[in-house]
C-alpha cells in the first residue's frame, strides 16, 4: 500500500520507513528536522518505492492521492528537546496531529498517534495499563510534552467520533536502537557515549528510579500490527521488563566492555516519573504483540552504531 509517514526522518519513524519498504509499501517521508537529520534516510536516495517531503506539519500537508495508512511520528521526544523547543511541540501536537488526521480523512487511510507513556506522568499505579488516566502536573517542566500528547490523543479520538476516521493510539514506552542522538539527553545513549568514553555513568537522583526499554525492532513490529488488528482504543507498546538505571549501567558496562560506575550529579527534575512499566496485557489479546529482543540483544547493535559512527 502506499504510506505517509510523519516525523519519517526521525529516529523511530526511520526505523518504521525501513520496515515499510522491505515488506513492499510505497513509503513518503515528511519531516522537518527539527530533532533530527537527512542522515537517518540517506541510505534510501533513488529507492523507487521512498519519496521524501521536507515540511513542517504544523501547515497542511500538501499530499494527494489514496493512502492506506498515516503514522503519525513527528514530535520532538527526548526532554532536551522538547525543552529547547517547547511551543513547538505543543503546536505538533495539536496543529500538527489536526493535519495528519486531515491528511487521513480525505485519503482514507487508517491514523496511527504515536502517543507515548508520558501521558501517565508520575504514576501513582503500576504496571500502567491504558485504563489509568495519569498523575501528570498540567503546568510543570514536563507539560509542553506530556499535553500536547494528551490532546493529541483526544483530537484523534474526535476524528474517529465525528469523521468515522480509522484511528489507532500507540502508547510508546522508552525506546532504543540505531540512529538515536547520542547528545539528546535519552539515557541510554547518553550511557552508552560515557561506556565508550570509559567514563562513569551520570544519573539524576540515586539510579533507582525504574524504566522499562524496548528495542526499535519490536516497537516497530507493534505499530504494524496495531494499523492491522487495532482498534481506536489506546494500546501500551513497551518492554514490561523493568528494570533500574543502575541496572541499566550495568547491562550497558557488560555488552560495551567499559564504563565506570554510577553517579548522582543532582536531584530528579520535577516530575520525573519514579518508576514506569507497561502493562502490555491489551496488546498481547488484541495484536498478539509482545518483545522478543532482550535487552542485551538489542544493546549489542546499538552500541556498535555508535562505535561506527564514531569511528566516521
Amino acid at each position: 500500500m502506499r504510506v505517509a509517514v510523519l516525523g519519517g526522518a526521525g529516529f523511530v519513524g526511520s526505523h518504521l520507513v525501513d520496515k515499510l519498504l522491505s515488506r513492499g509499501d510505497e513509503v513518503v517521508a515528511v519531516d522537518n528536522f527539527a530533532t533530527s537529520g537527512p542522515r537517518n534516510l540517506a541510505h534510501l536516495a533513488g529507492h523507487p518505492r521512498f519519496q521524501f517531503l521536507e515540511w513542517d506539519v504544523c501547515a497542511p500537508i500538501p499530499l494527494t492521492g489514496k493512502f492506506g495508512i498515516v503514522f503519525n511520528m513527528a514530535s520532538p521526544a527526548s526532554p532536551f528537546d522538547y525543552a529547547r523547543l517547547p511551543l513547538e511541540t505543543m503546536d505538533v501536537g495539536s496543529l500538527g496531529t489536526r493535519n495528519g488526521l486531515e491528511l487521513a480523512r480525505r485519503s482514507g487511510a487508517v491514523f496511527l498517534m504515536a502517543s507515548t507513556s508520558e501521558i501517565y506522568g508520575d504514576p501513582l499505579v503500576h504496571p500502567q495499563r491504558e485504563d489509568y488516566y495519569g498523575n501528570v502536573n498540567t503546568v510543570g517542566a514536563r507539560s509542553c510534552y506530556d499535553e500536547a500528547k494528551r490532546f493529541s490523543e483526544a483530537l484523534t479520538s474526535t476524528y474517529a467520533t465525528v469523521h468515522k476516521t480509522p484511528v489507532r493510539i500507540a502508547r510508546i514506552f522508552n525506546t532504543y536502537g540505531p540512529r538515536m542522538r547520542e547528545e539528546d539527553g535519552r539515557v541510554i545513549p547518553a550511557f552508552v557515549g560515557q561506556a565508550l568514553d570509559g567514563k562513569d555513568f551520570t544519573v539524576f537522583g540515586d539510579g533507582s528510579q525504574t524504566r522499562s526499554f524496548c528495542y526499535v525492532d519490536d516497537l516497530v513490529a507493534g505499530l504494524i500490527a496495531l494499523c492491522e488488528k487495532g482498534d481506536s482504543m489506546p494500546v501500551n507498546l513497551g518492554n514490561p521488563n523493568e528494570m533500574t538505571l543502575i541496572e541499566l549501567a550495568d547491562a550497558v558496562r557488560k555488552v560495551a566492555g567499559r564504563g565506570g560506575k554510577v553517579v548522582s550529579t543532582r536531584p530528579l527534575p520535577q516530575n520525573d516519573p519514579k518508576q514506569r512499566k507497561p502493562d502490555i496485557a491489551r496488546a498481547k489479546a488484541l495484536l498478539g504483540w509482545e518483545p522478543q529482543i532482550s535487552l542485551e540483544e538489542g544493546l549489542l547493535p546499538t552500541i556498535e552504531w555508535y562505535r561506527a559512527r564514531r569511528a566516521k
